[in-house]
């Protein structure tokens, strides 16, 4: 199988290498509805929302004296007082404090954890468990697209969202809702099986996270509906579900500070090509380094402590206090979105890149530059349909000094040149005015749920 480097190796440039990869955005598996994605957008919103997570995340489980150890090593969140029983939102940077990708890290037991979401720090903490001087033993299990036919994942991971969430959990275990802080798990009873409950909110909105083995997840799905009717449940599908970022503010998937640096060569070598995604997008730059973030640039420099040693450290800490960018959410412009969406029907020219409902993004990596006038001030990397604010917007990060909210600037939609992804057809650029809002953007989420 080839690795990571050979590939780089034989393309000589990172770039166009995840350019024209053919990697999906993400490898959701499911229904894409069961009403309506718009409905199912607004029952997080309005009453409750059931959504299943059992398919299209990685799952790192990692035992032995060592395990905490590891996380430790690699994560720049302070660890004191992560006790079993409680999750945290992991960050890993390299060695000159880029980002390379965040997961959910659940304490299950002493010296257990699980590692939770997207590959790109999964595979980076896998990597070390391997190779580095760990008394560990770990086990990965895939998405379901990427695993054996037949072969069915090891956890069910069941999401209820919304204002009814917690009234509807009280249903199904005839009884108060644990008082448990936000990312904090409690043992439920449901159907007589017994299922870990994170509270969280994937949505921003309230509510929390049932998981446990696979051969219990029917059982306890079939409770969950049993009990629907009374609260308004909404069954939510892949459309709606790829949308829920947009509300709570978190950016998927950039891409990961790992294609340069002698520091990375060993990952690289160990990593397979196959695990590379694709990159989408108007930005275009020959130096995979212009597409590397800072942790500072997401919004995460509440989650970074210096009360230990990690990998990246060093370089993280000198850059701390330097924000040079910031998280906001653009809301594009109506009469510029109904144009774009035109121009995409173009029987005559060269039409515009297809703008797909509710989500947009056909990339692994979506990197949309952001102007004012002519310069550039970021980049938008996530994009979609929000039907409980009626509106269409980005995630991005741009300068500090133009994300006031109100501030005026424009997403240009497109690909110059075009890259031979399967999902990019001949097109040709659209400038989009948007006006900057706050991420996350709805008032809930900025302050009674990340007040906990």
């Amino acid at each position: 199988m080839e690795s990571l480097q050979r590939a780089l190796d034989r393309t000589d440039n990172a770039v166009e290498l995840l350019r024209n990869a053919s990697a999906a955005s993400v490898p959701f598996n499911g229904a894409p509805e069961h009403s309506n994605w718009q409905a199912e957008q607004r029952a997080w919103r309005e009453s409750v929302a059931l959504l299943d997570q059992s398919h299209h995340m990685n799952d790192l489980f990692i035992s032995g004296p060592d395990a905490l150890r590891l996380f430790r090593d690699f994560g720049v969140n302070t660890f004191e007082n992560f006790d079993v029983g409680k999750a945290k939102h992991l960050v890993t940077v390299n060695e000159d404090g880029d980002f390379i990708g965040d997961n959910i890290l659940f304490h299950l037991d002493v010296d257990r954890f699980n590692l939770v979401g997207q590959p790109f720090s999964v595979n980076w903490i896998q990597f070390n468990a391997a190779t580095g001087d760990y008394d560990v033993e770990v086990d990965r299990d895939p998405p379901t697209p990427f695993r054996e036919p037949g072969l069915p994942p090891k956890l069910f991971r069941y999401e209820l969202q919304g204002p009814n969430a917690l009234p509807l959990v009280e249903r199904l275990i005839d009884g108060p809702a644990p008082d448990v802080k936000f990312f904090t798990m409690a043992w439920l009873t449901i159907a007589g099986m017994q299922v870990r409950a994170l509270r969280h909110g994937m949505a921003a909105q309230p509510g929390f996270e049932l998981f446990g083995p696979w051969e219990h997840g029917d059982a306890v799905f079939e409770a969950i509906l049993q009990v629907g009717d009374e609260f308004d449940l909404h069954r939510v599908g892949t459309k709606a579900y790829s949308t829920a970022n947009l509300e709570s503010g978190w950016i998927p998937a950039l891409v990961p500070a790992v294609y340069t640096g002698d520091a990375m060569s060993a990952y690289r070598e160990w990593l397979p090509a196959s695990a590379v995604g694709s990159l989408g997008g108007s930005f275009y730059s020959l130096d995979i380094t212009d597409y590397y973030v800072s942790p500072y640039d997401l919004g995460y420099g509440k989650v970074i402590a210096f009360d230990h040693d990690f990998y990246g450290r060093d370089a993280l800490e000198a850059r701390a206090g330097e924000v040079s960018r910031e998280k906001v959410t653009l809301v594009w412009e109506e009469s510029d979105l109904e144009r774009t969406i035109g121009a995409s029907l173009r029987a005559e020219g060269t039409p515009a890149k297809y703008l797909e409902f509710p989500k947009a993004r056909y990339a692994t990596h979506q990197y949309d530059t952001v102007l004012v006038g002519d310069e550039m001030v970021g980049f938008s990397s996530d994009c979609g349909y929000i039907a409980n604010e009626r509106c269409f917007v980005s995630l991005a990060t741009v300068d500090a000094g133009i994300s006031e909210p109100g501030t005026e600037v424009v997403v240009v939609w497109g690909e110059e040149p075009n890259s031979t992804k399967p999902a990019v057809e001949p097109h040709g650029q659209v400038e989009v005015r948007a006006t900057v809002a706050p991420a996350p953007m709805p008032t809930f989420a900025r302050t009674s749920y990340r007040a906990g």
